[in-house]
């Protein structure tokens, strides 16, 4: 007989690509997870693993274990939410990551709402890139994770993970409320000579931006870069630079700069995505109702 919870360290090694990785995960040591997928190989009466310079590679045999583990495991969330939906009252923790703007937009209503209703359970609030948090979200790092995709890119999809819409948020340019040379800027294309604050490549906001600038028709002079909207916000205020800032940054507090449109008003897509299983559940649920409840809310402001 297979060991689920071998099965499941198989997986996660699967996943995860590394046996550092794998201990990490499940807060144990390499040496344990090693000897546990040695009693697995055994149990299963077949290689799993194969050397590949220092690191391991799953044999075929061992991609089929992986994918009926992934179904029991699905199984498994799915029972377990299930019992909780026979209940009314949601318990447990609950663990959610989120993007900034959504987490200083969202987040603070949203939590209150749920002390109040659901007084037993606990959220738990990481903030993660939209990429890293739907792939943790189907690896079972998080249950819950709120996402963004900006007009014309698509996030990455998962198995396992549903989506459903949250809201649209709207993009603008954002430079100093007044003073040279930022008066001269009233579209996008009139700041090819200022200078950019942008997040750091490889976030799809960057990439973004910098095909709006150059489909206006100039490469950006990008002199500061941090993953922080706040920061980008300071810097535009300080007369330091022009920044694509999406609307949620305004929620908490209006900044003291000045908006203009971009071309076609493009707008994000902001949604949920939790794995299929536990979608149904009463936390996901419970916290899903509050979100649209809060965004609602910042909607009548």
């Amino acid at each position: 007989m297979l060991d689920v919870r071998r099965l499941r360290v198989l997986r996660e090694l699967s996943i995860r690509g590394t046996l550092a990785d794998v201990a990490l995960a499940l807060h144990q040591s390499p040496s344990a997870i090693s000897q546990q997928l040695s009693q697995l190989e055994k149990e299963a009466g077949v290689p799993l693993l194969r050397k590949a310079g220092r690191r391991v590679q799953l044999t075929p045999q061992a991609e089929i274990l992986v994918e009926h583990t992934a179904a029991m495991l699905e199984r498994l969330e799915q029972a377990e939410s299930d019992l909780a939906s026979s209940l009314r009252e949601a318990t447990g923790t609950l663990r959610v990551a989120v993007f900034q703007s959504a987490a200083l937009a969202f987040m603070p209503e949203t939590l209150a709402a749920l002390t109040r209703t659901h007084p037993r359970l606990r959220v738990t609030m990481t903030q993660r890139e939209p990429e890293t948090a739907l792939y943790e979200t189907w690896a079972r790092d998080f249950d819950l994770v709120i996402a963004e995709q900006y007009p014309g890119h698509a996030a990455p999809h998962h198995p396992e993970l549903d989506r459903v819409l949250l809201t649209t948020d709207a993009i603008n340019l954002a430079v100093p409320s007044s003073g040279a040379p930022w008066d001269g800027v009233r579209g996008i294309e009139d700041a090819r000579d200022v200078p950019w604050v942008m997040e750091p490549r490889g976030a799809a906001s960057r990439h973004w931006a910098e095909q709006a600038c150059r489909q206006a028709g100039f490469e950006p002079d990008v002199r500061y870069e941090t993953a922080d909207l706040q920061a980008h916000l300071a810097l535009i205020e300080s007369g330091n630079a022009v920044a694509l800032i999406p609307d949620l940054m305004r929620v908490r507090r209006p900044p003291n700069v000045r908006l203009v449109p971009l071309p076609d008003a493009p707008r994000r897509t902001i949604f949920t995505a939790a794995r299929r299983a536990s979608g149904s559940g009463p936390a996901v649920r419970a916290c899903r109702t509050a979100l649209r409840e809060a965004v609602e809310h910042l909607a009548l402001q």
